[in-house]
């Protein structure tokens, strides 16, 4: 991982994302984690900081996964791209990633699967669906709560948080738990009755 680590940091294919880009933002958490969650690319926090998920979106996974029973360091997240997408302008706002810079950049993200070897890998909204499985694909809300496949590992499709937060409704956020639970399950890791009433609506 050391290895591959300097060799992205060293990575100049996007030449546009390299002369705007504060920083390359790889991943974190356990390198032989059993789950690992995608996202699309880096925004302008991650991008400054180093670390993907770190702004408000990146508190609510925190969340998630510590609903989960689990923690960020026993996870590992990651995005599609390394590079923040470039923005004209200032350092707000952030752009969806190019098709090409999503198949310029998605080998990296291949090689860190085959190091970490996870079990289940968890994609968060539609860009990250799109990247992964084709532009061909159903929305995502069609496919989420519906396990697909990447490269031979069970993926599920989910909302991203930055969706949870503009849409508290509680049947969102039961959607986007009830995913979860099956990428415990599947994972191989304990459920707890407690864990299974999370976010049900109240008669």
């Amino acid at each position: 991982m050391a290895e591959l680590r300097s060799q992205i940091l060293a990575c100049s294919q996007c030449s546009h994302l390299v002369a705007s880009r504060q920083s390359v933002v790889l991943g974190v958490g356990d390198i032989h984690a059993k789950i690992l969650f995608v996202g699309e690319a880096p925004g302008a926090e991650e991008d400054e900081q180093g670390v993907p998920f770190v702004g408000m979106a990146g508190e609510l996974l925190t969340k998630i996964i510590s609903a989960m029973g689990l923690s960020r360091d026993s996870v590992f997240i990651t995005n599609l791209l390394k590079c923040r997408p470039d923005t004209q302008g200032p350092a707000t706002g952030n752009r969806k990633p190019s098709s090409d810079e999503i198949a310029t950049c998605l080998p990296w993200l291949d090689r860190q699967m085959d190091l970490v070897q996870p079990l289940v890998m968890v994609a968060l909204g539609a860009t990250a669906v799109e990247g992964l499985l084709g532009k061909g694909t159903a929305g995502i809300s069609q496919l989420r709560g519906s396990w697909q496949t990447y490269r031979g590992i069970p993926l599920m499709p989910t909302y991203h948080p930055a969706y949870l937060l503009r849409n508290q409704a509680l049947s969102e956020k039961r959607k986007v738990w009830e995913d979860m639970l099956q990428a415990l399950e599947k994972a191989g890791y304990p459920v707890s009755a407690k864990q299974r009433g999370y976010f049900l609506t109240r008669d």
